[in-house]
């Protein structure tokens, strides 16, 4: 039976590189045209290049390290975990959130470093966690849109008004789990845990704590906002104008809101490049090589390190179940 079990998880394995990789090169297809990778080298290989992607490359554990550090934080009332445990989860969630719209199976990758019987809580605060860097995101970019609501012409408002809509949603939303925390994470593990009985768990975000929270998030959108202008600085050093840092936030609280399919991930992104961009002078194939750049070092770099932690790790064939 244990050898059976080792099969099976060394198949699950395969099958999450296969299909990660998989998803990756259809993106890369896509977007990497001869020309633009003509255009790409060019640059990267200029000095100014080489050192607008090597800060971006030196971001990315600074980016990912301040996320571990607000999993830990966010965890610690339910399971205290070292900062290395709460980093190869997180790593171990971006490489499997790539095989769902939304990344909705990232959760899938990070319970599973956190014992059985508190996994059901840990569920329910990897969704809180994330509406703490979303709620950032939409503050930032509800502001730009505020600034920028002329550039929309009639075919794109829909965008805009959508955008919003959903953004003030989730704040109701993440007001409601910031105020019910205790009857979420008690709800979520009753159901799940069906064949125990569970007394109720206390859970209460501090002062302190949300102000952990909300300011490790600042800084982590400040962190990769930065990234961005980077790429956006080595494609389009001329003219770099107040109109791209809106364009940012504006990218960024769309590419949030809309849940993104990863094969289609590529054209979706581009397409709202175009829109947010409009009018900032920056051409379709920098905005092409700048989007799916901050992919490839936000998301896929970080999903080949999470990759190589989940081959190591044995997956439960039981994700919910007792202590």
């Amino acid at each position: 039976m244990q050898e059976q079990k080792k099969i099976i998880s060394t198949i699950i394995k395969v099958l999450i590189g296969l299909g990660s990789f998989f998803i990756i090169y259809l993106r890369l297809k896509s977007d990497l045209t001869p020309e633009k990778l003509d255009l790409l080298a060019d640059l990267i290989l200029s000095s100014k290049g080489v050192l607008c992607f090597s800060l971006c490359l030196l971001l990315i554990p600074i980016n990912w390290g301040i996320e571990s550090y607000k999993w830990q934080l966010i965890t610690e009332p339910v399971e205290k975990v070292s900062f290395k445990t709460a980093m190869h989860s997180v790593y171990a969630g971006v490489c499997l959130g790539n095989l769902a719209p939304g990344r909705a199976t990232e959760f899938l990758a990070k319970i599973i470093f956190f014992k059985m019987g508190n996994r059901p809580k840990i569920t329910a605060l990897h969704f809180i966690n994330g509406m703490f860097q979303l709620c950032i995101t939409y503050l930032f970019g509800l502001t730009a849109l505020l600034i920028q609501l002329n550039q929309f012409n009639n075919e794109n408002i829909w965008l805009a008004y959508t955008t919003s809509t959903i953004a003030i949603l989730i704040f109701a939303l993440f007001i409601f789990c910031l105020v019910k925390i205790d009857l979420i994470l008690n709800f979520i593990t009753k159901k799940l845990n069906k064949q125990q009985a569970l007394d109720d768990f206390k859970y209460r975000f501090t002062i302190k704590k949300l102000l952990q929270l909300f300011g490790l998030s600042l800084i982590r959108y400040l962190v990769f906002s930065f990234q961005f202008i980077l790429l956006l600085y080595l494609f389009h050093p001329t003219n770099f104008n107040f109109s791209i840092f809106t364009g940012i936030a504006l990218y960024y609280l769309v590419i949030t809101t809309i849940p993104m399919i990863s094969v289609l991930e590529g054209p979706i992104r581009a397409a709202i490049a175009l829109i947010v961009f409009h009018g900032s002078g920056i051409s379709d194939s920098a905005l092409a090589l700048a989007s799916v750049l901050i992919w490839l070092i936000n998301i896929i770099l970080p999903s080949i390190y999470g990759y190589s932690i989940l081959l190591k790790q044995n997956f439960d064939f039981k994700l919910f179940g007792k202590r």
